[in-house]
C-alpha cells in the first residue's frame, strides 16, 4: 500500500485531499484509479488514515476516509543523529536508512576532519535534496512524521544544539568500556531524547572529544572493529531500535 503525507488542513471530516508532487505521482506515475486504497499521515499525530480514491480534481486527489488506525511506527525515544559530513553520496544513504530506523531529526555536522567542504550555495541545495530523500524514506517506511534534515552545523553549534537531550552518545574508537555502551542504550526510557554523534572518515580530533565530554557527551565503543562512518550510524540506531522497541527493556 502506498503511503503519503498531507497537511492537517487537508483532512476535513471524511474527506482527504492529496496535493502537490504527490498528486502528480498518484495520477500520472502510479496511475491509480478511483476505488484504490492508500494511507496518509498528517505529520502531527500518530494516526494512519486509510482511505480510497474518490476522484481527481485539477490540483488534488480527493479521497474518502475508510478508517483511522492508531499507528506505532515511531520509536518510544526521540533520536537526534548528528552525522559528520562523509565523502561522496554516503550522506544520502545515512539519511535514508536513519529515517527507516526511526530517527527523529538529522543534523549534518562539519567536524574538523571532514573532507567535504560546502559553501552557502551548496549547503542550501544539499539540504533540499537531503530533505527530499528523508521524505521518500518516510513514505516507504510508513512513518507518521517526516524527519527534518537541518542545515549543516559546525561542531560547536552541534554540541549546543544537543544540549537539552537527556542522553548524549559519541562513539569513539579509543573508548574501551563496552559495558557503558550497553548500559546507556539499555537504560533509555519512553519519551527521552537521545543525541548520537557520528564522526567522519578520519574520526574525531582529540580536542573535539574533549569538548564533547565537557558538554556532557559520553564516549562509547561499538565493538572491537573500526566501522565506516555510514556503518556506525546504522549500528547505533539498530541497537536503539532493538532495546527500546522490546517491551521488556523500556518503561512503557
Amino acid at each position: 500500500m502506498y503511503h503519503f503525507f498531507v497537511s492537517p488542513s487537508d483532512i476535513i471530516d471524511h474527506d482527504i485531499y492529496v496535493r502537490g508532487d504527490d498528486y502528480n505521482h498518484i495520477k500520472n506515475v502510479l496511475r491509480m484509479k478511483p476505488g484504490e486504497v492508500i494511507s496518509v499521515s498528517n505529520g502531527t499525530d500518530d494516526n494512519e488514515y486509510r482511505c480510497h480514491i474518490e476522484e481527481y480534481s485539477e490540483d488534488a486527489v480527493h479521497c474518502r476516509l475508510d478508517f483511522i488506525k492508531a499507528a506505532d511506527t515511531e520509536l518510544p525515544v526521540k533520536v537526534y543523529l548528528f552525522q559528520s559530513l562523509p565523502k561522496g553520496d554516503k550522506m544520502e544513504l545515512v539519511i535514508q536508512k536513519a529515517v527507516e530506523l526511526g530517527v527523529t531529526e538529522i543534523i549534518p555536522v562539519a567536524s574538523s576532519r571532514c573532507v567535504v567542504k560546502l559553501d552557502a550555495k551548496k549547503v542550501k541545495s544539499k539540504t533540499e535534496r537531503w530533505n527530499g530523500i528523508a521524505e521518500a524514506a518516510a513514505k516507504q517506511s510508513r512513518r507518521k512524521i517526516i524527519p527534518p534534515v537541518k542545515e549543516v552545523m559546525d561542531f560547536r553549534q552541534a554540541l549546543e544544539y544537543a544540549g537539552e537531550c537527556d542522553i548524549k552518545l559519541i562513539p569513539y574508537e579509543l573508548a574501551e568500556d563496552f559495558r557503558t555502551t550497553k548500559d546507556m542504550i539499555g537504560s533509555m526510557k519512553r519519551g527521552e531524547s537521545v543525541a548520537v554523534f557520528i564522526g567522519p572518515e578520519g574520526g574525531y580530533a582529540e580536542k573535539e572529544i574533549e569538548a564533547a565530554q565537557n558538554a556532557g557527551l559520553k564516549p562509547v565503543t561499538l565493538g572491537h572493529r573500526i566501522l565506516r562512518t555510514e556503518t556506525a550510524a546504522m549500528v547505533v540506531l539498530s541497537w536503539i531500535v532493538y532495546e527500546t522497541e522490546d517491551e521488556g527493556s523500556i518503561d512503557r
